[in-house]
């Protein structure tokens, strides 16, 4: 099961009880105190692993404890501290306080490990209450009380590039093509009920992340689909690929104003992130077609058909794409970097695709 948000109860380890012990050895007259101090509370850690990637594991555990401190022991023997309580999450992962919904640290790098509350410390033992007025204390310290916080975790994927589309566009296909993620693909709409990252590697030593999100229809920022549940799963993102449908009911313009409308309605952030177009599916359309679409579309946008590319579009079909292929700093993000006809089933211009995202990502990680 995929689980993306839970509310848990952490708290932190008791501190031991501080002993009350005298002396007790044969030849030795009138021995003095020497109870030992209680071993310190265990603390809470996060742990961002990349092994992990849902926060399904927590849900039938709801309260979180880390091991209390041992008691003092006589002979200045102080008590075992307790065990440090290590809590596992996948990177991406926010701790959020559930009373003031405070996001008190985000973890987002493998291996990474915060300290979130501290262990309560042991009680002193009697021997550090001795003094020249009280030679034979009888009072030790009582172990302070671990802290206790109510939290929320809430996942959200990270990615280089998120996919966006209606439902039955093509997303899964697509993903399943040129990454190594296997969804479920199906020819009913919402097939994808949950995100899928996969990464797409680009030669032998360059990849970068892509994240599918169930498809969104209109009003799904107010909750209506699965949209809403899901769109966060991109906000990491920084660019993101709409993906339209040569082949659908619904108008080429339509779609595309529909998805870019409910992205900026979800996060204004988001609505400002570099993005392109693949117009899915041209393999199910008649070339003539295809180049009709395509050339209605760009016009609507405000742009023109490229006769070439530095990327190896298929010139047999009209495309879009900005000048500077290589995506350089005079990219112009308030425009689709490229509009381009792609087909999953047939490979067209799956390769130049990922080439075109990669200069993209290039660019965000430098």
């Amino acid at each position: 099961m995929f689980t993306d948000s839970v509310e848990l109860t952490v708290s932190s380890g008791k501190g031991g009880q501080g002993c009350v012990s005298f002396r007790r050895e044969k030849f030795v007259v009138n021995g003095g105190p020497n109870g030992g101090d209680g071993g310190k509370g265990g603390d809470i850690w996060f742990k961002c692993d990349n092994n992990t990637h849902t926060l399904s594991h927590f849900q039938k555990k709801m309260h979180i404890k880390a091991d209390g401190g041992a008691p003092g022991e006589s002979s200045n023997m102080a008590g075992k501290s307790g065990l440090k309580k290590v809590v596992i999450v996948p990177p991406g992962t926010q701790v959020i306080d559930a009373e003031t919904d405070e996001v008190l640290f985000d973890m987002l790098i493998d291996g990474e490990e915060v300290k979130f509350i501290e262990g309560g410390k042991g009680g002193l033992g009697n021997v550090h209450f001795k003094s020249s007025t009280n030679q034979r204390p009888t009072y030790a310290q009582p172990g302070q009380k671990g802290q206790t916080r109510k939290i929320k975790l809430d996942l959200k994927l990270i990615a280089d590039v998120g996919l966006v589309g209606f439902p039955n566009v093509g997303k899964s296909t697509l993903i399943s093509t040129v990454s190594n993620a296997r969804p479920e693909i199906a020819n009913y709409e919402f097939t994808t009920l949950t995100p899928k990252l996969g990464q797409v590697n680009i030669g032998d030593f360059e990849s970068f992340i892509m994240a599918d999100i169930p498809g969104i229809i209109g009003g799904a920022h107010e909750g209506k689909g699965l949209g809403i549940e899901f769109l966060r799963h991109i906000e990491r993102t920084k660019i993101l690929l709409f993906m339209v449908d040569l082949a659908s009911y619904r108008d080429l313009k339509e779609q595309i104003e529909t998805l870019k409308n409910e992205v900026t309605s979800f996060s204004e952030k988001l609505g400002d992130s570099k993005y392109a177009i693949a117009l899915t599916r041209a393999d199910v359309v008649p070339a003539e077609e295809i180049e009709t679409l395509v050339n209605s579309f760009l016009e609507l946008l405000g742009l023109q058909a490229t006769q070439n590319s530095k990327l190896d579009f298929d010139v047999s079909m009209p495309y879009f794409i900005q000048d500077n292929a290589d995506a350089t700093l005079g990219f112009d993000k308030t425009l689709p970097y490229f509009v381009a006809p792609i087909s999953s089933a047939s490979n067209k211009n799956i390769e130049p695709l990922k080439h075109a995202l990669f200069n993209l990502v290039q660019v965000d990680r430098k």
